[in-house]
């Protein structure tokens, strides 16, 4: 894809000023929470994870775009969910992967999503990890001064994202013994092909939607953009949910959030959070640790989980709660993303835990 290049730059609200390149199609400014990812590979999965709703996103590995872009199968939504991109170097040549079938920047175009490449990213993810996640505008045309800039930024309103990504009505997948219920918070299709692996029938529920009086075998519940005490509805219906204690509900990051607020305790928001495909865990159950991929912004307050409640993973760069589960009780759920799309697969018995924990309750 031949382009044309203009300047560009990042404006945060804090003041500082990051300038790059962009390709001279794009022109609205644009809005959003500037996070990072550490992944090194996998930037199709993980532009298409609604969690990352809202956001404009930095990557940390130095070149992307390199092996271009494939078919859909491998995506975890049907679009691209960042507001923007922000990178050091894209690879503009022909992909060199033999299933690519167009290139990164041509994807970026079909979809309407902003890049600023040639950016000092090093530095501008040194300042996430100084200052937190912070909002930004990513400039492409006319000079607006600074003062106006940073005003714009500071009336950026957050929206409920999660409404914004869940599924609108229930659908049905599979034909299997066991009933899942799936609620979709803004769930990677990779949960559902994991799911569907097994003996099931997974029906996907819109993230309010009350399935607490139909005939199902276990919950599952998903990952999903922003605050999860935003998700006043969903947690409401988890609550009625967790009284059945036969009925076994685990849950994948955002899922983990919602259940701890379900039995009272507290969720608080991190400085930078947790993104890449890199990030270690501990199980404290067996003492054996794992590199596990995660995308999330929010985490469990230890200290206010209830007595019969326990950590089951944790963090090892921050030893931030990773894992809850119930002491008795089919109830779990992970920080992490053991469907891990693009990788690392080493948690994938999360998925058989939980399976094997719906066929316990039903007999």
């Amino acid at each position: 894809m031949n382009i044309n290049l203009k300047p560009a730059k990042i404006v945060l609200e804090n003041g500082d000023i990051f300038y790059g390149k962009a390709p001279d199609y794009q022109q609205s400014m644009v809005f959003g929470e500037l996070v990072f990812n550490t992944g090194m590979t996998g930037y199709e999965e993980t532009l298409t994870d609604p969690s990352y709703s809202g956001q404009i996103l930095t990557f940390t590995y130095p070149i992307i775009g390199n092996y271009g872009v494939s078919d859909a199968d491998a995506f975890e939504s049907t679009k691209i969910h960042v507001k923007g991109i922000i990178c050091q170097t894209i690879y503009t040549h022909k992909p060199q992967h033999y299933a690519a079938n167009k290139s990164f920047l041509e994807w970026l175009h079909t979809e309407n999503i902003p890049i600023i490449f040639d950016v000092d990213c090093k530095a501008l993810t040194k300042v996430i990890r100084d200052y937190g996640v912070i909002n930004g505008v990513m400039v492409f045309d006319g000079e607006l001064d600074i003062d106006t800039q940073i005003q714009a930024i500071g009336q950026y309103a957050d929206v409920h994202w999660v409404e914004q990504v869940s599924c609108k009505a229930p659908t049905i997948y599979g034909n299997g013994k066991y009933n899942i219920i799936l609620v979709d918070c803004g769930y990677k299709k990779n949960i559902l092909r994991n799911l569907l692996k097994f003996d099931v029938t997974v029906k996907i529920v819109p993230f309010n939607y009350d399935y607490t009086q139909e005939d199902y075998d276990g919950v599952f519940l998903s990952n999903g953009p922003g605050d999860p005490k935003a998700c006043v509805e969903t947690i409401d219906i988890l609550k009625q949910a967790l009284l059945q204690p036969n009925k076994p509900i685990y849950g994948i990051c955002l899922g983990a959030q919602l259940m701890s607020l379900a039995i009272g305790a507290n969720t608080y928001k991190l400085k930078f959070g947790h993104r890449g495909q890199n990030q270690p865990c501990l199980n404290l159950l067996d003492g054996r640790s794992y590199l596990t991929s995660q995308n999330h912004g929010y985490a469990v307050d230890e200290p206010t989980l209830p007595e019969d409640w326990l950590v089951s993973y944790r963090n090892l760069n921050d030893n931030t709660v990773a894992g809850i589960m119930h002491k008795s009780k089919p109830f779990a759920a992970t920080q992490f993303h053991p469907e891990a799309a693009p990788g690392p697969h080493d948690t994938f018995y999360f998925f058989e835990q939980f399976l094997d924990s719906i066929k316990r309750s039903s007999k």
